[in-house]
This record gives C-alpha cells, sequence and structure tokens, in this order.
C-alpha cells in the first residue's frame, strides 16, 4: 500500500523556505482542533490538548487503511495558532496566552470518520481532552510565511522579519499567528529545530 506524505504534496505550505519570506494561498482544510489557555509549557491542559489530538489522529489513520480504498498517510505535524486579548499579541505573559492545536487531516477523512474514531479512543485510553477535540474545516487564505530555523525563543527575531515584509509589500496583518512544529523538541537539539511561521494578510 502506497504511503502518502501530505508535507511532501504540500510542500509549499509545509516546507517553506528559510531564507526568505514568501506569499500563499492557504485552500481550506480539514482539522482536528481543540482550544486552551495558558502557558504551554507548564499549562497540564496543554499536555493533555497534544495527547488528545494524536491519539485521534493515529486512530483515523488506521481506521482508514480499511476503508473500501484504503489508503496509508503520515499523521501531520502539531500546528498551534496564538493570540491574547487585545491588538498586540502579548508576549511576556504566558498566562495568557491562549491557543488552539491542530492536525490537519487527509480530504477523506469525514467528520463521521472522526466520529467513529472518538469512541474507539475513549474506549482504549483516558484522556482529560478527548471530548474537547473537534472535526472542522479552516481556511486561511492568503498568508506570509517562511521557516524559522532555531529554538522558540529566538522566534521574535523571525517573526519580526515576516511583519517588515508584509509592511515592505503592501499588506497588514489580519487573524491570528500561526505555527507549525516540524521538530519535535524532546528529539531535536534547539538549534536544529524547524518551525513554520505564518501569518494571515489582506491588501493595504
Amino acid at each position: 500500500m502506497e504511503k502518502i506524505d501530505l508535507k511532501k504534496t504540500l510542500k509549499h505550505l509545509y516546507q517553506p523556505s528559510s531564507k526568505a519570506v514568501e506569499t500563499v494561498d492557504v485552500p481550506q482544510m480539514n482539522f482536528l482542533m481543540i482550544d486552551g489557555i495558558g502557558d504551554p509549557n507548564t499549562t497540564e491542559a496543554f499536555k493533555n490538548s497534544i495527547e488528545s489530538l494524536f491519539s485521534l489522529s493515529y486512530t483515523l489513520k488506521f481506521m482508514a487503511k480499511k476503508l473500501p480504498a484504503a489508503k496509508d498517510y503520515t499523521v501531520m505535524p502539531l500546528e498551534g495558532i496564538w493570540w491574547t486579548q487585545g491588538d498586540q499579541f502579548d508576549v511576556l505573559n504566558k498566562d495568557a496566552w491562549q491557543w488552539t492545536l491542530m492536525v490537519m487531516q487527509p480530504e477523506y477523512v469525514t467528520k463521521s470518520l472522526f466520529e467513529e474514531a472518538l469512541e474507539q479512543a475513549k474506549k482504549k485510553k483516558t484522556l482529560s481532552r478527548l471530548n474537547n477535540v473537534r472535526f472542522e474545516p479552516f481556511h486561511e487564505g492568503l498568508c506570509a510565511q517562511v521557516m524559522h530555523k532555531g529554538p522558540f525563543s529566538t522566534e521574535s527575531q523571525t517573526i519580526g522579519i515576516i511583519h517588515s515584509y508584509i509592511k515592505e509589500n503592501g499588506y497588514v496583518l489580519v487573524g491570528k499567528h500561526h505555527e507549525i512544529y516540524l521538530s519535535d523538541p524532546r528529539k531535536t537539539l534547539p538549534e536544529n529545530m524547524k518551525t513554520v511561521l505564518r501569518q494571515p494578510v489582506k491588501p493595504a
């Protein structure tokens, strides 16, 4: 059975250049999503949310292999949308950070399949946030993005570069800051981490 890697199929969205910011039009895709608030380093709900997302994602992966037109695929990476109340993101007050964590699903994974997977996952694992996961389409549209290489602590420099690009090219920020985590921080040295940083925009 052929295995599909959507990171390669959608290379322009999941493997952007680290050398220059670029503009992309992100189409509507389906995601597993879960919301929360608080410091990702200390909030128990953040860890539990990730576990719930991936438990369901792998359940769906194995269920898809049993479909009439069976397909195998690589589970997509964790993504996060981040914001705080107010006009500007409060970088320092991590306890006030609000987030939506999500994992993109192939187009042949349907909401009904998700509901079936949720019931299966609940029988196998006791995860406190499993019932908070939802299946939802998400259309981001026009965005500026770049690959950030290095630890999370240096992201602000790359975000500054994105914002400069947006202003210089006649766009304004809309929507929320978006990150795609291509590296596992438990297995990757901080200097080797790869994170896609994405910001929705519109013409000024």
